[in-house]
């Protein structure tokens, strides 16, 4: 996010809404762009050249978008836990008090800063369909590096802490975080950060992952936005 000047629309700053600060990284918005580029590199698959040219051409476009697949993959990757599930900002003001945390596993009961599964949701799809663009691209490596990353996000969300076990709660996947800034998360008592929590877009993304993967064992393709 970004402020701009409303007389010129020239740029000004760096902004977030619902990140820590501008001079960090809000991970769920960073899981939106992570999700988005694999999802047009695929779109522009199905497209005529004559189609792309009006806006650069198809070599131009593809250059751009897969740039930025592989900027917000690696650095999604680089700053997520073990289990690829990342907190709820990379420099969120009492992440130093979690120590090496990106060398273990995830803990979404921590004292210090929320973890957000949502955003973990949303990369896993990116992942996976960057690293199957990859890989039908003739760079099986690369996607392959991709690919097992959201697999292994994948695997962390539909398994317990995340996944909600209880019949009693309404949500599925559990630990996804909508407003810290705003305190608009619930804290439960006797802890000291939010967590235990579902969002309908956690939901839906993790049950869209969930029927990709489903979709994919039995030898079918997944969905895409761009089917009808």
């Amino acid at each position: 996010e970004s402020v701009f000047n409303l007389n010129d629309g020239s740029y000004r700053c760096p902004n977030s809404q619902q990140g820590y600060s501008p001079f960090s990284t809000w991970t769920r918005g960073l899981a939106w762009a992570l999700c988005g580029y694999p999802e047009q590199l695929e779109f522009f698959m199905t497209l005529k050249d004559s189609t792309l040219k009006p806006f650069g051409g198809r070599r131009k476009l593809t250059a751009m978008m897969l740039k930025a697949a592989r900027a917000t993959a690696d650095f999604y990757l680089e700053n997520s836990c073990a289990d690829g599930i990342p907190a709820w900002d990379t420099g969120a003001a009492y992440i130093h008090r979690l120590g090496n945390y990106l060398a273990k596993r995830s803990d979404p009961y921590n004292d210090f800063e929320p973890v957000d599964s949502s955003a973990a949701a949303i990369a896993a799809q990116g992942l996976i369909r960057l690293g199957n663009y990859l890989t039908n691209a003739g760079k099986k490596a690369e996607g392959t590096r991709y690919r097992q990353a959201g697999l292994t996000v994948a695997a962390t969300l539909l398994e317990e802490p995340y996944l909600s076990t209880d019949p009693k709660h309404q949500g599925l996947v559990l630990h996804s975080i909508y407003h810290r800034p705003n305190g608009w998360d619930y804290i439960p008592r006797g802890r000291k950060v939010p967590c235990g929590e579902s969002s309908m877009w956690g939901d839906y993304h993790a049950r869209e992952l969930a029927l990709m993967l489903l979709r994919e064992a039995r030898g079918e393709s997944y969905l895409t936005f761009f089917d009808y």
